[in-house]
């Protein structure tokens, strides 16, 4: 299957569709309901290059070495993300400060707004590789994506981190329990 034979946006549709669990597994919605309670940071992962510009929020980002300095986030290969992010082969995860509700939900696609137009809110930037950085986030990890593995219904994006931002001091924005809340 291809890239452009998977429709969808930002993980809605097909979020648990592409593995079955095991006779023994737990059920999606059972799971669903027992990640909600893990807080998170919120993140805004944002690409650009050749195959365009976009962006989608995120929790499942992590990092993964200090040598040399890489992180991963993880992304549903559903997304209409999802190929230009393989395509253009550079990213930026921008942490959202407390207060960047708006701006969250504008990326997670609960505004009607997709692709290059979600970047109307906020102040934008670049960095080494040219992914969009924004200007308010906490910190930005400009990255250069050295793999990408597909795993059940996700792709997990490793990128070697090219660049740091740090932003403001502040608060960041956490998502716990369905809400979004200030760290």
């Amino acid at each position: 299957m291809s890239w452009s034979d998977q429709g969808g946006d930002d993980a809605k549709a097909g979020a648990v569709a592409a593995i079955a669990p095991a006779d023994d597994g737990v059920e999606a919605k059972v799971f669903r309901e027992a990640m909600s309670r893990i807080g998170a940071a919120v993140h805004v992962v944002t690409t650009a290059g050749a195959a365009g510009k976009t962006g989608f929020t995120a929790t499942a980002v992590c990092s993964v070495s200090d040598g040399p300095a890489m992180v991963l986030v993880c992304l549903n290969r559903r997304s209409n993300s999802a190929p230009l992010l393989a395509q253009n082969g550079v990213f930026c995860i921008n942490t959202l400060g407390a207060g960047e509700e708006k701006l969250a939900d504008q990326f997670a696609g609960r505004s009607g707004v997709f692709l290059h137009e979600r970047f109307s809110l906020g102040e934008w930037m670049t960095l080494k590789t040219g992914a969009p950085v924004l200007a308010s986030a906490v910190v930005a990890f400009d990255c250069r994506t050295v793999e990408i593995k597909p795993v059940a219904s996700h792709n997990v994006v490793f990128g070697a981190v090219e660049a740091v931002r740090l932003g403001p001091n502040g608060p960041a924005l956490l998502y716990h329990d369905r809400l979004y809340k200030p760290m």
